[in-house]
């Protein structure tokens, strides 16, 4: 038997402590069988494509989709997947890589703000600047190249300081209109491994694996904690996180759909109405074409 999907099972409290042992990376899925997981899907697609083009008519809010996770998790699946039938040009994705000589010589939230989607549109950002306190937080060399004042490096506060800085950010963009949710694609190391012999396998996943996944891999335990930090103290009530089990990728498919459709759907939108003076000039207009 299928479980409904409730999006508060995966929602992260804020001020909670989030101890990632305790939250599972694969729960009874959503569909009974691939023919329904398409069905649902497809479902959730349609549905997504018409809150979209409410969210393009009404032109007060944006959304901005935040997607962080370990190698391997799914993000670009989910990503493909789930924004299928969204209209291309009320949506942009994000990939953030390392950050070059221009980025470098910003302040660590300058490059997504400069990324944030406008009003009516739709902003995905595959992984975030919220690399700045995980893999930054992991390998703590690279504040080296980053530029920064001797007392803010040495001061010992500098995550404490990266996090109050990331939530008053996000306070600020929800003051103005955007919505941002936060998803974190929880994966298991067996399943990550799985993956990445199937990326050696098979040749047309070759190019996705590297020797630099595998050195990633031998940090596992110091991500873990660096992620639960980060979600303890970033996940709010304006910009939650959601921890999506992602050891079924269909499944992780179904769950950030119905994240998503939720969040669209309790911004309670309808289309622009006409005023009268609106609807006098269509009139005219129409009577001009007719003749």
């Amino acid at each position: 038997m299928k479980k409904k999907i409730n999006p508060e099972d995966f929602r992260v409290r804020a001020g909670s402590d989030v101890d990632l042992k305790k939250w599972p990376t694969r729960v009874k899925p959503g569909y009974s069988s691939p023919e329904e997981h398409k069905t649902l899907l497809a479902e959730y697609i349609r549905k997504l494509s018409a809150q979209q083009s409410l969210l393009y008519a009404s032109n007060s809010h944006s959304l901005l989709l935040i997607f962080q996770a370990m190698d391997a998790a799914g993000k670009d699946s989910a990503i493909k997947r789930v924004m299928s039938g969204i209209n291309p040009q009320g949506c942009q994705v994000f990939s953030f890589k390392h950050p070059g000589p221009e980025e470098l010589d910003h302040d660590f939230l300058w490059n997504g703000i400069r990324k944030l989607p406008e009003r009516g549109r739709i902003g995905i950002f595959n992984r975030s600047y919220y690399e700045e306190v995980l893999i930054v937080r992991v390998h703590p060399e690279i504040l080296k190249n980053q530029h920064l004042p001797m007392d803010v490096l040495n001061q010992g506060s500098i995550w404490r300081d990266r996090y109050r800085s990331i939530v008053n950010l996000e306070d600020h963009l929800h003051r103005n209109g955007t919505r941002i949710i936060k998803f974190f694609l929880h994966l298991s190391k067996e399943e990550q491994r799985k993956r990445f012999l199937k990326r050696i396998d098979e040749p047309g996943k070759n190019w996705k694996f590297s020797l630099a996944d595998i050195e990633e891999r031998k940090f596992w335990k110091q991500y873990m904690k660096a992620y639960e930090a980060c979600l303890s103290t970033t996940s709010t009530r304006t910009a939650p996180w959601y921890i999506v089990p992602a050891d079924d990728k269909e499944n992780t498919q179904l769950i950030v759909s119905r994240i998503i459709l939720d969040a669209l759907k309790g911004l309670r939108m309808t289309y622009p109405k006409s005023s009268p003076e609106r609807q006098r000039e269509l009139r005219k207009i129409r009577t001009l074409l007719a003749k």
